[in-house]
């Protein structure tokens, strides 16, 4: 005989209430990042980028250290030198642009440290273009020529210790979208711009508003919680209560994710932009990786808030309501259940946790108006690979494609690491096509 499960409306606020507040409770880890080191990146000011802010600007690294007191030189399309910059200790460098336009960034080979070369096959010559306002990264592949099976297993700590990071911050975003697609069966093509929304609002609050980070971070999770469960009033309850079908929602998240992420292009501006506060580290040794304070609290934050999203998924009412709607809605909604409150509930615990990814992501790299979107296929990848509809699956998948990611650089150019995730992507789903922890079902 199947009991019938009733959540009433006060457990569902507590439940809600309970899962934002132990997001909001672990945002008080960011109190533990160390101050930035006093070698900053160094930063053009307005005038020196021409008043627009374009540069060219990157870090030099070889075997996880930094290489300083390197020279590069930047030149327009016709050959005329715009300026020269060296790496700093950090084996960071800034070369300010007078516009936007197509220019050369050459690295003076001689000035590298003995022992150190472009890698095989590359070139210290690349040719980009720069748009308006933007800040454009540059990557020059350095080693030591043909790189023995050693040098690769000495970095081997570090590189998985950094995929477990960025597999954290991808499974804060998988596990949102893997619960909402559970509850509604919506594909969200969108869910990119609220993992942006995230950053944004942190970055903007702790600029503007003059803000601790901890403050600013606290309430762009709660305000993209808020949001997200806004969208869902306005805009996904009343195409569901029109019986719209679910291909129709997937292009609406399509257009709706264009038009947020130009939305934002609008008021951000082009270039990226980093918390300057925690921009430059100095590394902790832990045996044998380099580790920032800035990339070992974000792990410990997404760690915390995860067994936070698991425990009540496990233990508490809404948990239990939540699965039982991913489950099988009609037989939920005929147990008792608040099948659209508890959608309600899913869409705020998704952008919440949405918008702690982007806020971590920012820390680790640098906030722009497309953040959110780089990384989109990467988490509907940890999704597909985890299982539909399972939040714990998510998780799984998170991690694998995080980790999978970094320590394919060991074999494979940097730029390919996204193509090697998805490559395993497609090695596991034909051996176990319902994904890692997915249920089979039968087809027809």
């Amino acid at each position: 005989m199947r009991h019938a499960v009733r959540v009433p409306r006060g457990s569902l606020a507590a439940g809600t209430a309970s899962v934002l507040a132990a997001v909001i409770a672990t945002l008080f880890l960011l109190l533990l990042p160390a101050p930035a080191s006093a070698t900053p990146t160094p930063t053009p000011s307005a005038g020196a980028a021409g008043g627009t802010g374009e540069t060219l600007q990157g870090r030099l690294v070889n075997e996880g250290e930094p290489l300083e007191g390197v020279t590069v030189t930047v030149t327009t399309a016709d050959g005329d030198e715009v300026g020269e910059a060296e790496s700093d200790e950090e084996g960071a460098f800034v070369v300010p642009l007078p516009e936007a336009g197509d220019y050369t960034i050459t690295l003076d080979e001689d000035t590298l440290p003995e022992g150190v070369a472009i890698r095989e096959g590359r070139s210290a010559e690349v040719t980009l273009p720069v748009a308006v306002g933007q800040q454009r990264n540059v990557l020059f592949p350095l080693g030591e020529g043909t790189r023995n099976v050693q040098g690769r297993l000495d970095r081997l700590p570090t590189l998985a210790v950094e995929g477990l990071q960025f597999g954290l911050i991808v499974a804060l975003a998988a596990v949102g979208l893997s619960l909402i697609y559970g509850t509604t069966g919506l594909t969200n093509f969108a869910h990119g711009e609220l993992i942006t929304l995230g950053a944004l609002l942190a970055y903007w609050i702790y600029g503007n508003g003059r803000l601790p980070f901890l403050l600013a971070g606290l309430l762009a999770v709660v305000a993209a919680g808020v949001l997200g469960g806004a969208q869902d009033r306005l805009l996904w309850r009343p195409l569901r209560k029109r019986g719209t079908g679910l291909i129709a929602m997937l292009v609406v998240t399509i257009g709706l994710a264009l038009f947020l992420r130009y939305f934002f292009l609008y008021l951000f501006g082009g270039s990226s932009q980093p918390f300057r506060a925690y921009e430059s580290q100095s590394p902790i040794g832990l045996g044998p990786v380099d580790i920032t304070p800035r990339a070992l609290t974000s792990m410990l934050i997404a760690v915390v808030v995860l067994l936070a999203v698991a425990y009540a998924l496990l233990r508490t009412r809404i948990g239990k309501a939540t699965r039982a709607v991913a489950d099988n809605p009609a037989l939920a909604s005929s147990s008792g259940i608040d099948v659209e409150r508890v959608i309600q509930v899913v869409w705020i615990s998704g952008a919440a946790l949405a918008g702690l990814a982007g806020i971590l992501l920012g820390l680790a790299q640098q906030v722009s108006f497309q953040l959110g979107f780089q990384i989109l296929l990467l988490v509907f990848a940890a999704v597909t690979l985890g299982g539909l509809g399972t939040a714990f699956g998510a998780l799984v998948g998170s991690l694998v494609v995080g980790i999978f990611t970094q320590v394919s650089t060991l074999f494979i150019p940097s730029e390919l690491k996204n193509a090697g995730a998805l490559a395993i992507l497609i090695l596991i789903l034909l051996v176990r096509p319902q994904g890692i922890l997915g249920r089979a079902e039968r087809v027809g």
